[in-house]
């Protein structure tokens, strides 16, 4: 019998088109998932709501208004699918094409693909899903933890001549800092410059002290974790990748995805954005495994 992990397999082109054939299927699927237990108010939380007597999926709430007059509000309420004028099915379609690009997918691509009236609606939606899935839940990774940071952004030495700013590399690029845990979830987070103090406050607020092992690199930022955690590190400069169970292959390969998807891709990612780019790799990554990848999106938006 094989050892392999069993592939798990997303949502087909068939089988979305089969779940979501019309707006009122999209809109039953996103109260399903936002509210399994009942509809709610948004504002209050009141589950004592009615039902709209002539709007389907809108409902009316008594508890949360001052006047006296019934609050309405409806599906999309208080979701990133507000205060929009493109319909459900449009959103769920471009959250299905984010989900299924192991390596990001365009705006510009979604705007060929979706055939909307402007790039501009295109970006702004990518943008609004990737918020989104920012919304994780999150628990101390354990176990095997590897942690290592990485620098995104282009390198002056291949800009134009009329382009080149002739800075240090460290003052054009972003640096981003990640945890992963071995066959388990990740977590990611750009830095506004990597100081020891950064880099162990953000070790300390991800890992638990309870690790079997902390894995980095030889960066001395990380020395000052030794007293709180079982702490290992490969000298990459000396050509050291693997000792053992001692490695960081793990998180320099989700290293990989993002630079990946930042060349073939997008081609170029600002330092304004690009906590909403590794916010969405990172989801993608924590739910691999997941066969409702696309339900845990919806939850999340």
């Amino acid at each position: 019998m094989s050892n392999k992990t069993k592939r798990i397999h997303q949502m087909t082109v068939p089988q979305w088109e089969a779940a979501f054939k019309t707006e009122t299927a999209c809109s039953a699927y996103l109260v399903a998932h936002r509210w399994p237990t009942g509809v709610r108010c948004p504002r209050c939380g009141n589950a004592t709501v009615k039902p709209h007597g002539t709007m389907e999926f809108n409902w009316l709430c008594n508890a949360c208004s001052p006047s006296g007059t019934n609050y309405r509000f409806s599906v999309i309420a208080g979701t990133i699918f507000e205060n929009t004028n493109k319909p459900l099915r449009d959103w769920f379609r471009v959250i299905h094409l984010m989900l299924t690009s192991k390596k990001g997918i365009s705006a510009l691509q979604i705007h060929r693909m979706m055939g909307f009236g402007s790039y501009k609606t295109a970006w702004y939606m990518c943008h609004r899903v990737r918020a989104g899935l920012a919304n994780e839940e999150f628990h101390k990774l354990m176990g095997i933890v590897e942690v290592d940071e990485t620098f995104i952004g282009g390198d002056d030495n291949n800009r134009h001549k009329d382009k080149k700013t002739g800075a240090n590399w460290l003052n054009k690029k972003t640096p981003v800092i990640g945890a992963v845990q071995r066959k388990g979830k990740i977590v990611a987070r750009v830095l506004a410059n990597v100081t020891g103090h950064a880099v162990q406050s953000f070790v300390r607020e991800t890992v638990s002290t309870e690790v079997s092992l902390l894995a980095t690199d030889e960066f001395v930022g990380y020395r000052g974790l030794a007293g709180d955690y079982k702490h290992g590190s490969v000298n990459h400069k000396a050509k050291n990748y693997v000792v053992g169970a001692l490695h960081t292959n793990t998180i320099e390969g989700f290293w990989s995805l993002i630079k990946r998807g930042v060349m073939g891709s997008y081609h170029k990612v600002s330092r304004k954005y690009l906590p909403l780019y590794v916010a969405e790799f990172q989801f993608r990554y924590n739910n691999r495994l997941n066969e409702d990848i696309f339900g845990e999106a919806i939850r999340g938006c």
